[in-house]
């Protein structure tokens, strides 16, 4: 019996830590999670274009394969690796982080220099001719989980750096929670986004009430809407992320302070400058819209590097 008792004891302690592990790992991924807004938003606003062109019976099946691409990317590829630069080389994340950083202003400042100077993509144009739809179908998706694999590592990375040292299990478990809570957010709002127009149709013209009519109507009307609003604050939140992910990398390292230290104070200053009610986000709104400024115009300086020497070097085709 008390043998027994000893095991039962034994159990209750394990079950004990594997509980507190398991509050550890929901903290720690709830933590990480609110840091990767800008891509989520961005993510969830561009995906729906990999569907365009194709039957509605398809859209479902499309953005499935590329969530099961999504999590092969984050859970099978970027974690181990994740977790092998923070074991063995956790200097190597910082620079990591401040590369998609940039790629996240990148991103942001091709979007405002688009939108007023509009140009022709032909890598676009390509993309967005039907063609075969079986073939284009695997195309598309190729190319969405390829383009989420960047977004994945961005976001794998982000979350790594803000995750308190610790146990390598707690660490592993909250990469893969919040990598699946990630992925099933954005693509479950993808799916949501491209079904809107279809249930919005549905019940403009089987609702049997006037007001269930005018909401279809309503959505069918607002998607188009959504969509621009959805893309318009991606890019502020890309250019805020990447902005703030350098300035703070610049400090860590200690390669620059100056600018994140400054816009610390500005953030302080404006805090204690207005109600006690507005002063947090006063001081939150200060260093976004620095951050933002700043990463428009490191974005701005890398369009050009980019689009001009980074883009066409890794589009050549190899010589036959």
């Amino acid at each position: 019996m008390s043998g027994l008792l000893a095991l039962l004891d034994d159990v209750a302690a394990i079950a004990k830590v594997a509980a507190t592990s398991v509050d550890d790992i929901a903290a720690q991924a709830a933590k990480a999670g609110t840091k990767v807004a800008g891509v989520v938003i961005d993510d969830a606003a561009v995906t729906p274009k990999y569907v365009h062109g194709f039957e509605a019976s398809r859209e479902l099946p499309i953005i499935w394969k590329i969530t099961k691409g999504s999590l092969f990317n984050k859970l099978v590829v970027l974690l181990p690796a994740a977790l092998l630069l923070n074991a063995f080389a956790p200097w190597v994340i910082t620079p990591l982080l401040m590369l998609g950083g940039a790629y996240l202003c990148f991103e942001g400042a091709e979007k405002v220099f688009h939108a007023f100077v509009p140009h022709a993509s032909h890598a676009v144009d390509e993309d967005l001719d039907v063609g075969d739809p079986a073939h284009l179908e695997e195309t598309r998706v190729r190319g969405a989980i390829k383009t989420d694999f960047i977004l994945s590592a961005e976001i794998m990375t982000i979350v790594l750096s803000t995750l308190d040292a610790g146990d390598i299990w707690v660490t592993a478990g909250a990469l893969a929670l919040a990598g699946i809570a990630i992925t099933a957010a954005v693509y479950g709002s993808v799916a949501l986004i491209v079904k809107m127009d279809d249930i919005g149709l549905l019940l403009a013209k089987r609702a049997r009430t006037g007001a269930g009519r005018g909401l279809g109507r309503g959505l069918v009307r607002g998607m188009p809407k959504l969509l621009s609003a959805l893309s318009f604050v991606g890019t502020l939140a890309m250019l805020w992320v990447g902005g703030s992910i350098i300035l703070h990398g610049l400090e860590v390292t200690h390669l620059w302070a100056w600018p994140y230290e400054t816009i610390h104070h500005w953030a302080e200053a404006v805090a204690h400058a207005v109600p006690e009610a507005l002063a947090g986000f006063s001081g939150w709104l200060t260093t976004a819209v620095a951050d933002g400024v700043i990463g428009l115009g490191i974005g701005l300086l890398l369009v050009p590097v980019v689009t001009r020497i980074i883009g066409p070097l890794f589009s050549k085709k190899p010589a036959h």
